[in-house]
């Protein structure tokens, strides 16, 4: 399963790029705000920083017309741009118009099995289901991963999932192992991911026994 980071702040996008374990990162307007930066010139940025690595922007139309306008403006900002809709009618009708075009889309804020197929068949690359969304009003958001791997699985379909909405370290893992092709995830869950009580307590145990040695081969 590859990792995306989900973030706007290219700090932490070149701190996760630096580590060599992400493979894309996703965006949206909030996170964008977030920062409090101009929209088309933090995409920009991200994208001198991971080069032609996927990159989801987001439109902020829900009218179908003007979606396809702005997904082209978003798509000659650079290789990697994939351009990110909302999960509507007008949303599919967007996405069916940028695969007819060859432009990558991301179709977001999923919380259906039967969504997730529609995206599909619309034409989407990518499907962003929202699991911690889901877990917030007492969903299992992990059940929704399973439905829509196995309908892909099934019926051979060539969008990959994106586990989105990921809050937690355990959300990553359930996501690999239920066939998710990504998880989206947050800086601070990257930390996470890397650090163990037990590493660090094995680090410090080695170098204690180093020192107590007192050798030098450096």
């Amino acid at each position: 399963m590859k990792l995306f980071i989900d973030t706007a702040n290219v700090e932490e996008i070149r701190k996760a790029h630096e580590l060599g374990v992400i493979a894309g990162v996703t965006t949206n307007p909030s996170l964008i705000a977030k920062e409090g930066r101009d929209f088309f010139e933090t995409v920009k940025e991200i994208a001198s920083i991971v080069g032609n690595l996927p990159i989801s922007a987001e439109v902020i139309s829900l009218k179908a017309d003007e979606m396809v306008e702005q997904g082209k403006k978003l798509a000659a900002l650079g290789e990697g741009i994939v351009v990110k809709v909302p999960m509507t009618e007008d949303g599919l009708i967007a996405t069916k118009r940028f695969a007819e075009q060859g432009i990558k889309t991301n179709v977001t804020l999923i919380f259906s099995s039967t969504q997730a197929l529609l995206a599909a068949r619309a034409g989407a690359t990518y499907v962003s289901p929202f699991v911690g969304r889901l877990d917030d009003i007492n969903q299992v958001g992990m059940n929704l991963i399973q439905e829509i791997s196995e309908i892909f699985q099934v019926h051979d379909i060539p969008s990959e999932i994106i586990t989105a909405s990921v809050r937690t370290t355990t959300h990553v893992i359930d996501a690999a192992l239920l066939g998710a092709h990504i998880a989206t995830v947050p800086y601070k869950v990257i930390q996470q991911m890397i650090r163990h009580p037990l590493t660090d307590v094995g680090i410090d145990r080695f170098l204690k026994d180093w020192e107590g040695a007192a050798q030098s081969v450096f």
